[in-house]
């Protein structure tokens, strides 16, 4: 991922669905693990079949999601990206490419088992995101 550093995002992590049960000091905790990150238009963010090294909450823009070259997904701000690699250790799922510039907070592994051991409540809306994920890889629409 080719990034620079990040001004201050335009939407706060609060206001983001993923956090939205999270009190303010878990919020603030949440803020210090992540590193907000800026992703030029047309740079991809992840790359499918690589390993994954970060965990990645899109605060603004929009990116592009590609399964085997086609397009299965558009994410935007509040979507987030690499929870399959960090939870599972597999390789990445799918291509994810920014459609505009992007600002991203992210987070590595140990960033990430650390957000999750301490934010029951997220580490669970994360673990169904990637359970909905996995079943729509198995179960979406025949190519």
């Amino acid at each position: 991922m080719s990034t620079n550093a990040a001004t201050t995002p335009t939407t706060p992590l609060a206001d983001l669905d993923l956090f939205a049960d999270l009190s303010r000091s878990e919020l603030r905790a949440v803020q210090r693990l992540m590193t907000p990150v800026r992703v030029r238009a047309g740079r991809n963010l992840t790359n499918e079949g690589e390993a994954g090294r970060e965990f990645m909450v899109i605060v603004d823009g929009t990116a592009t999601v590609r399964r085997r070259g086609r397009v299965v997904a558009t994410l935007g701000a509040g979507d987030f990206i690499g929870e399959l690699s960090m939870l599972a250790g597999v390789p990445r799922t799918a291509t994810v490419t920014a459609d505009t510039d992007l600002a991203v907070e992210a987070l590595n592994r140990r960033e990430f088992a650390t957000l999750l051991d301490e934010n029951p409540r997220l580490a669970r809306k994360v673990m169904i995101s990637a359970i909905r994920r996995l079943h729509s890889v198995d179960h979406g629409p025949a190519d």
